[in-house]
């Protein structure tokens, strides 16, 4: 299953939203330096979904904000 998120760094709380079936917002604490930020990103998805880390790729986006998020 793939996923679009939409990143928000330096955020106050790290949270998931979800904006319809394949669309989410993940606010992220961290700043985007050194991939920080994606490693966020994959953790908290894994929290939401109940699935482990390793069942998640950053398909595009590694560098921007949209991502294209693959769920095995």
């Amino acid at each position: 299953m793939k996923i679009t998120v939409r990143v928000k760094t330096n955020a106050r709380k790290n949270e998931v939203k979800q904006i319809d079936e394949n669309s989410f917002v993940v606010s992220v604490s961290v700043p985007p330096i050194e991939g920080k930020a994606n490693d966020k990103v994959i953790e908290l998805l894994s929290e939401y979904f109940g699935k482990p880390k390793r069942c998640f790729t950053i398909l595009r986006g590694i560098t921007g904000k949209t991502k294209i998020v693959d769920i095995a």
